[in-house]
C-alpha cells in the first residue's frame, strides 16, 4: 500500500481528499502547515506527497525547496496542489522541485492518473 503525505490547511478540501485517497487503497497521513509535512516527510518516508502551495507556518514553495535539499526525502515525488491555475504558478511550483502540479478544486480521476505514473514500479 503505497503512503501518501497529504499537505493542506483547509480542512474540508483535506478531510474530502484524503477519505477519497483512503477508499482507493492508500494510506494517507496529513500534515495541516509547511513546517508539519517536511517534519512528517522526513519522519514518514511517504511514496509520494501532496503539497498543496498556500500554507501557514511555512508555504508549500518552501517546503518543498526543503523536502528536495534534503538528501533522505529528495527522491519523493511532490505534486503542487494550487487554486492558483496560472502558468506562472506552475513554473514557480516547478522551479521549487515539484514533479508536477494539479490544480483546484481537484479533479480526483486526473490526480490519482498522475499519482498512479509517479509510483507505478519502473
Amino acid at each position: 500500500m503505497a503512503k501518501i503525505l497529504l499537505v493542506e490547511d483547509n480542512e474540508m478540501n483535506r478531510d474530502m481528499l484524503s477519505r477519497r485517497l483512503e477508499r482507493k487503497g492508500f494510506e494517507v497521513i496529513v500534515a495541516v502547515n509547511g513546517q508539519e509535512g517536511v517534519d512528517l516527510a522526513l519522519a514518514q518516508k511517504p511514496d509520494l506527497i501532496l503539497m498543496d502551495m498556500s500554507l501557514p507556518v511555512m508555504d508549500g514553495w518552501e517546503a518543498t525547496r526543503q523536502v528536495k535539499a534534503n538528501a533522505q526525502t529528495a527522491a519523493i515525488p511532490v505534486i503542487a496542489l494550487t487554486a492558483h491555475a496560472m502558468a506562472q504558478d506552475r513554473e514557480e511550483a516547478m522551479a521549487a522541485g515539484c514533479d508536477d502540479f494539479d490544480t483546484k478544486p481537484v479533479e480526483l480521476p486526473r490526480l490519482l492518473a498522475k499519482i498512479e505514473a509517479f509510483l507505478a514500479p519502473g
